[in-house]
């Protein structure tokens, strides 16, 4: 099989002969299940749509940085995941941010919000994804149009196709034969979030690392992007309310960013805006998950399903599902 700079391209991806599992997503979820798989001698196809791993751990370089648009931290609240976490502090990949925030509610001062450490990446969380994915056979800007039936997808029979995905984006590409998978993945909902940096000239705001902001229509968390990434820029991150997000997907000729910016001001945001990047996850998060059990499908027709939504919506949750499902899989070998 021939790599090019350690990925495969698509034309000379795994042959038909039905050894083969298709992981579909460069996620944490998908790189999660590939190594495994991949640690198990098996035979193994990563593929993203994308030009780079990483999924909702989206942090695009603007102005001269990475920042974080997706997921605004992580946690380590799992003994596997907790040791992979320490080798990447170790090594400088990730570091402990905060275990505490502001937290904001109209006409309420602030308060302190404490919780469990959570840790931040220096180059932006998406650089963990491609920790994770270095050395893993890969092939980028790789869509798959459609799965089944039966461990297909566009056409090519596999061992086993793994779709670690949003469930909306899964369920838009499996076959209507695949009623057990297809059923899975339309009982969970999925929460849009507008998500809006800006860059200021200096730091403005009142609050430490970032705040949660309660009973607010159109604000949900704001996170101090300099300290998470601990270089001091002063960059915010905005996250939106669900209700705002959807109203703002209802009518794409608007741009959101506006009433977010005037948001700011009730947290004590005082400056100019020197830039602004907008960016609308229709998929953001489940609204809810599935709760701790099962945490991954995998059926007869060898199909399987995992991420954050089998379980609560965390990074952790999405690994760990992943390396559930591989961890299956290599049972059947």
């Amino acid at each position: 099989m021939s790599r090019v700079n350690g990925h495969i391209p698509t034309e000379t991806a795994a042959s038909d002969d039905s050894t083969t599992h298709l992981v579909i997503g460069g996620g944490v979820a998908g790189v999660s299940c590939a190594r495994r798989l991949i640690s198990g001698n098996l035979s193994v196809e990563l593929r993203e749509v994308r030009k780079t791993p990483g999924g909702r751990m989206f942090a695009p370089h603007l102005h001269g940085r990475p920042v974080d648009l997706g997921a605004s931290y992580f946690t380590a609240r799992y003994r596997d995941f907790s040791d992979i976490v320490a080798y990447w502090v170790k090594r400088g990949v990730a570091r402990p941010w905060t275990d505490t925030f502001d937290a904001y509610a109209p006409g309420r001062p602030a308060e302190v919000s404490a919780g469990p450490m959570r840790y931040a990446a220096p180059a932006g969380l998406q650089a963990l994804v491609q920790d994770l994915a270095e050395g893993l056979p890969i092939a980028l800007g790789a869509p798959v149009t459609h799965v089944g039936p039966g461990p297909t997808a566009d056409g090519r029979r596999y061992r086993a196709v793994v779709l670690a995905m949003p469930d909306a984006a899964a369920a838009e590409i499996l076959d209507e034969s695949l009623t057990a998978e297809r059923a899975a993945v339309t009982d969970i909902t999925w929460d849009p979030v507008v998500a809006v940096a800006v860059g200021y000239r200096e730091r403005c705001w009142p609050f430490a690392n970032g705040t949660f902001v309660n009973d607010h229509p159109i604000l949900s968390f704001v996170a101090d992007d300099g300290a998470r990434r601990g270089d001091s820029a002063p960059v915010l991150v905005a996250h939106s309310t669900v209700s705002y997000a959807r109203s703002a997907a209802a009518d794409p000729s608007t741009d959101p960013a506006g009433p977010m910016l005037a948001a700011l001001a009730d947290l004590g945001v005082t400056g100019t805006p020197d830039w602004i990047h907008t960016h609308l996850w229709p998929h953001a998060r489940p609204a809810g998950g599935r709760g701790n059990d099962p945490t991954y499908h995998l059926g007869d027709a060898m199909i399987g399903l995992c991420g954050d939504s089998w379980g609560s919506p965390r990074i952790e949750t999405a690994w760990s599902s992943g390396a559930a499902l591989a961890t299956a899989l290599l049972d059947r070998g």
